[in-house]
């Protein structure tokens, strides 16, 4: 089974529904379906993600500890592209339990490892950018356009991913009239995580969501990815207005 991050994934859905229940207030129902998620994860990739969830609700410090330092082990399990960006805020959220139960030396190793995996992404791609614009090889894709989210954002970076999915709900998304393209890109600069999705809903970057003030240079075309369907992308269309342009650009 791939690791990479899949929005449909059972797991990954029942998390995301927790956090709703957990924003309009309701915590135990959030916790039931957390609980729900690591009973039904049957990989390292499920339990990490489920395992964060519960450990993140959990009122006893000890118990929160028991849960992150579960979901770290099984990230470390994994040691890929798709969990590496978690482990600064795994090693960060076990630190501060460490801190709360008087242990300053294992909160300290742990404030330290988590130091330790900040920084530039290590992320080797292949890296792709869905958009509708008719481009061929060599061409560069430069930032200084307008935003898919915000028409009246104009963008000082330029966005990837490693996720062709990603990519194509990119495309879905994208202004113009042409068809829907994923182009597999390499970065000519530094390139660092998506700020409006680190951290925000999973911990780190586990889209694999990138942004770089320089240029993407557009070295092939990937065909193959999972389409919305038209009923999929008005409801994103409708997330997108209700959302105001936060979720990513």
């Amino acid at each position: 089974m791939s690791t990479k991050f899949d929005p449909n994934n059972n797991v990954i859905k029942l998390c995301v529904i927790g956090m709703s229940l957990e924003d309009s207030g309701n915590a135990e129902e959030a916790g039931t379906m957390f609980q729900k998620a690591w009973n039904e994860a049957t990989d390292d990739y499920e339990k990490f993600i489920a395992a964060y969830h519960l450990a993140r609700q959990e009122t006893n410090i000890t118990d929160k500890l028991k849960w992150m330092e579960t979901s770290l082990q099984c990230a470390l399990n994994i040691n890929d592209d798709n969990v590496k960006s978690a482990y600064s805020t795994l090693y960060v959220n076990i630190s501060k339990c460490y801190e709360e139960l008087g242990d300053s030396d294992h909160a300290k190793r742990n404030y330290e490892l988590s130091e330790s995996y900040k920084g530039a992404p290590t992320d080797k791609g292949p890296f792709y950018h869905g958009t509708k614009a008719d481009l061929k090889v060599g061409d560069l894709l430069t930032a200084g356009g307008i935003s898919n989210y915000k028409p009246e954002l104009q963008m000082n970076h330029i966005y990837f991913t490693a996720n062709t999915n990603g990519a194509g709900l990119a495309a879905a998304l994208a202004k113009g009239e042409g068809r829907e393209r994923v182009y597999i890109i390499e970065p000519t600069g530094e390139f660092e995580n998506d700020p409006n999705v680190t951290d925000k809903k999973f911990p780190g970057n586990l889209t694999r969501s990138y942004r770089s003030k320089e240029p993407l240079r557009i070295v092939g075309e990937e065909t193959e990815w999972a389409k919305l369907t038209t009923a999929q992308r008005s409801k994103w269309r409708e997330d997108l207005a209700k959302s105001k342009g936060e979720i990513i650009n």
